[in-house]
């Protein structure tokens, strides 16, 4: 869950360009115990390290031939022999830095990340005969080497920290991944790969492909430039003072190497996703024909790494695949709120992920028989699915063709926090919108245009329909500029959902593209409107043309599914499912007939 920042902008980007991190509160304290060849080190000497649990640290080169060298905290069950042998729970990634996960945790000593500890704690890891590692990326933590935003260099250090976990002697030589956001990325990088010692990932909330975080179509997110910077000043965190100097010498590997930083700002900057940087970081691309057990989660209406490419991935996909799907935002499966409300809604997550680790590190078949995927529907409702999506028709409706000028969202004052000037990593991304303003525009008070786009509506539907799945729009353009393309579900007194949106740059021609994937039902008698106009949100940061944009031969392309033979499974609605409904509903004074149909036969078949 992310952390709410209120640093103001310009002294934010100055801590993250520098390296420095805020200043934190310290009070005399003895130096940390650290660990020393033949002395692993328990809970009771240091309180950072897990209770049950010996920390040890290691060194081992990358996998690409480099002089990259990676760090990794290994922590042991502390009840087992030195040279038990047991499988491994792996995560790979910039947050286990021992001064803190993004910056500058406050801690008064060393010691391991505290990243996972809810893992370890609430899967009771170390009673049941896991070894946990954590490595870090080049560039962070105890690593050497300059960052690489899920490249080659970063792909070689997954390789190797596979490779390296399986074949320690006290290692059975099965190795899962676990992570969320960047270390799910790297899970799903390790899943790719598919290093013999693999055998199972289980990614959260991760990326699909890392060009979309920073671009949509040739058209720029407002971090496309800040979250660059914060992994620079993430790769520029020190040691702590009672670190080795070993460690510290190699987490001050960007003082004498200036040109990390500077290339990994300038190399992200290429809007074109089909150059060969963007390439090398297309995990759905790469997924193909990969045979990893792989356990994923995704909220389709997250506001941080959203649902963008995750059919293509699991599409190409190959191996058994298990997935919670639903209306969440970046948060983990174990994750509640203020009042215990669980932030997925759903029970049991450590107890699926075991049975999921212990099938495929130690051959034991699970009591219970898990879906492959459980999947919250925007009613909040879950239901149990062999495969995802589960669509009944597939279908293209012509869209209404029009025009409009691509004169861009109005431009407020300057930013004054780091979350206006798009300063954020992949674990502080941007609350929702709280606005009408925010929310964009619809067909109001005319029902076909309104100034900022056009709108087609479908006829109301004669029974509930869902659209799963990842739609596609198509159309012929004349002239140049940008286009924000939205869904809309519209009761029949003029409520209205905005459930999808993406944007592109256009040229004259054809324009194609995706949509976010998603899971969206619409009630009978409700209604699909698609908008297709100028950008009207905060969510990208586009070049306006200022030029007027014909639209014709448009079309849209939908997977849509009944809802009456659903099978239900337990769960509640999700706390995040309100507060996207706050944010996006607006109500419209009229409707419209609607131009095409948009039903599903209701046959079980």
């Amino acid at each position: 869950m992310r952390h709410k920042r209120t640093v103001p902008v310009l002294a934010s980007a100055v801590l993250l360009c520098s390296g420095l991190a805020p200043l934190a509160m310290s009070t005399p304290a003895q130096a940390a115990t650290i660990p020393s060849p033949g002395h692993a080190v328990s809970h009771e000497e240091n309180v950072r390290v897990p209770a049950g649990a010996l920390w040890t640290e290691h060194y081992f080169p990358s996998s690409d031939g480099s002089d990259v060298e990676l760090h990794a905290d290994v922590l042991r069950p502390a009840h087992l022999p030195p040279d038990a042998k047991t499988p491994v729970i792996l995560s790979v990634g910039p947050y286990f830095g021992h001064i803190g996960q993004t910056g500058n945790d406050g801690f008064t000593g060393t010691g391991p990340s505290e990243r996972f500890n809810d893992l370890i704690e609430g899967a009771d890891l170390m009673a049941r005969g896991y070894t946990v590692v954590m490595v870090d990326l080049r560039g962070f933590g105890g690593s050497t080497g300059c960052l690489d935003w899920v490249g080659p260099g970063e792909q070689a250090d997954i390789q190797a920290a596979v490779d390296w976990a399986a074949s320690q002697p006290w290692s059975t030589g099965k190795v899962g991944m676990y992570g969320k956001s960047y270390d799910a990325v790297t899970g799903l990088v390790g899943a790719n790969q598919g290093r013999p010692g693999l055998a199972a990932v289980v990614a959260s909330e991760p990326l699909w492909d890392m060009y979309n975080y920073l671009f949509s179509n040739g058209v720029r997110r407002p971090n496309y430039l800040g979250t660059p910077q914060a992994y620079n000043g993430i790769a520029s965190l020190p040691g702590m003072k009672d670190d080795s100097d070993h460690y510290k010498q190699n987490a001050d590997y960007e003082k004498t190497h200036r040109e990390c930083l500077a290339n990994n700002l300038k190399d992200t900057q290429d809007p074109d996703r089909t150059s060969g940087y963007w390439k090398a970081r297309d995990l759905a691309a790469m997924a193909k024909g990969s045979q990893v057990p792989l356990f994923v989660t995704q909220g389709f209406i997250e506001n941080n790494t959203k649902p963008e490419d995750i059919q293509r991935y699991l599409t190409n996909h190959a191996g058994p695949t298990r997935g919670w799907l639903g209306q969440w935002e970046h948060v983990r499966g174990n994750e509640t709120n203020s009042q215990g409300r669980l932030l997925m809604g759903r029970a049991g997550w450590f107890d699926e992920v075991m049975r999921f680790y212990d099938l495929h590190l130690k051959g034991i078949n699970p009591s219970v028989a898990d879906p492959n995927f459980l999947v919250e529907g925007s009613d909040g409702v879950w239901r149990a699915q062999d495969s995802w999506p589960v669509t009944k028709r597939e279908t293209t409706v012509r869209l209404q063709p029009g025009s409009y000028v691509d004169n861009g969202r109005a431009r407020t004052a300057a930013p004054q926090t780091a979350d206006d000037a798009g300063v954020w990593d992949m674990e502080h991304a941007p609350d929702l919108p709280t606005g009408p303003q925010d929310q964009g525009y619809g067909p109001k008070p005319r029902t076909t245009d309104d100034g900022k786009g056009f709108y087609s509506w479908s006829k109301p539907v004669n029974s509930d329909v869902r659209v799963a799945g990842t739609p596609r729009v198509s159309f012929t353009a004349q002239g140049e500029g940008n286009v924000l393309v939205r869904m809309w579900d519209v009761a029949p007194d003029g409520t209205a959902v905005m459930f999808d949106e993406q944007m592109s740059l256009v040229r004259t021609g054809t324009v194609e593209f995706d949509l976010k994937s998603t899971e969206w039902t619409l009630a009978k008698g409700h209604q699909l409107v698609v908008g297709i106009g100028t950008n009207t949100t905060r969510s990208w940061s586009d070049t306006p043309s200022n030029q007027t944009i014909t639209v014709s031969s448009a079309s849209l392309s939908l997977e849509l599914a009944n809802v009456r033979f659903d099978t239900p499974a337990q769960g509640d609605v999700s706390p995040f499912l309100a507060s996207y409904l706050r944010s996006y509903t607006s109500s419209w004074t009229d409707t419209a007939p609607g131009s095409f149909p948009l039903n599903v036969p209701q046959g079980q078949g």
